[in-house]
């Protein structure tokens, strides 16, 4: 279906400000390329506004429409695409230089610490940025503020580049944190968390029961708290009569940030693979998307159990790709905010980032505890 080629990742930067960039990979297949693709691009702040797809099961074609912030960095997007992109060994014969069935090693988790003389607001999303641009990921935060003001931050981090072992990157992250927050740092350390930290930092939130049932429910809320029904965006069928071989699915909804992510992931841990698929964002915001796939035996959905778990599972990830709750604690308020984790164990990216961004844009009086 393809030719093999060093370029197997394109990317056609946009002539015009506000037009699309075009991103093209055409390398073996997998299941869950798609979300894996989405994922990186996701990370990089992109928003995709159309894409094509096919694969004869071996080998596939992507083109994606994307619409990038002017400082994007294309080749490093161009380079963490390609490290998601399956070698052509892994469809020829020649497969005993790679290990069969090995778990992917876990990133080591290290422990970020700094202390600020002062708080102020948007502090936090500084930071976030900052680690976010430099491919820095974000496993657990813990903000303490004293009655002073001074301010304590614990991040747990890994490593995309897995160079934070290194002194010189350690020097580089400490640099750019040393600019964003100026006069007001007084320490920043970085340091291996042990197992012991680590396994501390995994630790639950003890949430209430109620909180937990109601922001992790698989089922779709039908009515409002006040009791007014809710229009549902999202609407999923399943046919199986335009192909022999194939389901399609179709979606139409309301576009919103990491869309395709959210479909993709959800099919890649449901097995499924998509043989053909079409998306499309209008300006006005909605969405219209055809998938033609299959089970990992090779063979449609026919089962309607599995059709409905699969049209009630995508359904309710792109209408609630967030869980969000508002508690009150007494003086304080809280806001709870859960998000989908792949069965990889990723999680969606830039979901910190994006509440910070948005306390920031509200000005609102909050503080961070752990997350």
């Amino acid at each position: 279906m393809g030719v093999l080629h060093e370029d197997a990742v394109v990317i056609s930067e946009a002539e015009k400000p506000g037009e699309s960039t075009v991103i093209t990979v055409n390398c073996p297949d997998k299941t869950g390329l798609g979300c894996d693709l989405c994922r990186i691009i996701l990370l990089f702040g992109l928003s995709i506004s159309r894409g094509d797809l096919q694969t004869d099961g071996k080998w596939c074609y992507v083109v994606l429409w994307v619409v990038g912030k002017p400082n994007t960095r294309w080749s490093l997007l161009k380079k963490r695409l390609l490290e998601v992109c399956p070698s052509y060994f892994s469809t020829s014969e020649i497969s005993y230089y790679r290990p069969q069935n090995q778990e992917p090693k876990q990133p080591d988790v290290f422990l970020l610490k700094f202390w600020c003389s002062y708080d102020r607001e948007g502090l936090l999303h500084d930071v976030t940025e900052v680690l976010c641009e430099l491919e820095l990921i974000i496993k657990r935060v813990k903000v303490s503020t004293a009655p002073d003001g001074r301010v304590m931050d614990l991040f747990f981090i890994t490593d995309t580049r897995e160079l934070l072992h290194m002194k010189n990157r350690q020097e580089e992250t400490i640099h750019y944190l040393k600019d964003v927050l100026g006069d007001a740092l007084i320490s920043c350390e970085i340091e291996p968390a042990g197992a012991e930290v680590t396994a501390c930092s995994q630790g639950s939130s003890f949430l209430p029961s109620a909180i937990t049932e109601d922001m992790f429910s698989l089922e779709l809320p039908d009515q409002r708290r006040n009791g007014f029904l809710t229009p549902n965006p999202v609407t999923v069928t399943v046919d199986n009569t335009l192909s022999p071989s194939h389901t399609l699915i179709q979606i139409f909804c309301e576009d919103h940030k990491g869309l395709m992510y959210d479909m993709m992931r959800t099919l890649k841990d449901y097995n499924i693979q998509i043989c053909y698929g079409r998306f499309f964002a209008s300006t006005k915001r909605n969405c219209e998307v055809d998938l033609f796939i299959m089970q990992a035996d090779g063979k449609k959905i026919i089962d309607p159990n599995k059709q409905n778990a699969l049209c009630s599972r995508l359904r309710m990830e792109l209408l609630h790709p967030l869980r969000v709750a508002v508690v009150s604690r007494g003086p304080d308020t809280e806001l709870l905010v859960a998000n989908p984790v792949e069965l990889s164990g990723r999680g969606r990216p830039l979901v910190f980032y994006d509440i910070t961004l948005a306390l920031q844009t509200l000005s609102g009086d909050w503080e961070a505890h752990d997350s």
